[in-house]
């Protein structure tokens, strides 16, 4: 899993306690957006940070899913004295192509009053055709996102 974290230097995340959602992050599976709420919700729950009503929040978030398709080729070689040896001999190559779905989560915060953007976390790997395998990716890349939040200079 590849996950990143930018932030604002000159943001005083001391004087941050509160946040809300824009809104829901938008998934082919609305069960996968609660899921991504929930666990960036108990990651910044487990930081002290409360959820309130919008217009009550010091920060704004916003979630985004997006996916994209990727080709793996995979070659093998076999046979012939000349692949191991001279090369005077035959060998076989073969060689296989799979299609896997990369996915991504990008987490933004905004300072609510000046709605400028003040930290980014981004994770991706590869999606499954398992939903469960795909929540649990979920929970592993939040963690991963928060793991250093909120950022000190």
């Amino acid at each position: 899993m590849d996950v990143q974290t930018d932030y604002d230097r000159a943001a005083d995340f001391s004087r941050y306690t509160t946040y809300a959602w824009v809104k829901a992050p938008q998934t082919h599976n609305p069960l996968m957006a609660e899921r991504i709420m929930a666990a960036v919700d108990g990651q910044l729950s487990a930081k002290g940070w409360r959820k309130v009503a919008e217009g009550q929040a010091d920060v704004a978030i916003d979630a985004r899913v997006t996916a994209h398709e990727n080709e793996r080729v995979d070659t093998y070689y076999s046979g012939g004295p000349g692949f191991y040896g001279r090369w005077g001999g035959m060998g076989m190559a073969s060689s296989t192509v799979t299609t896997y779905t990369v996915g991504t989560l990008v987490v933004d915060m905004f300072d609510a009053k000046t709605k400028q953007a003040i930290w980014r976390g981004t994770a991706s790997d590869t999606v499954s055709d398992n939903p469960q395998k795909n929540a649990q990716l979920i929970q592993e890349g939040v963690q991963k996102m928060f793991q250093t939040f909120p950022p000190v200079h």
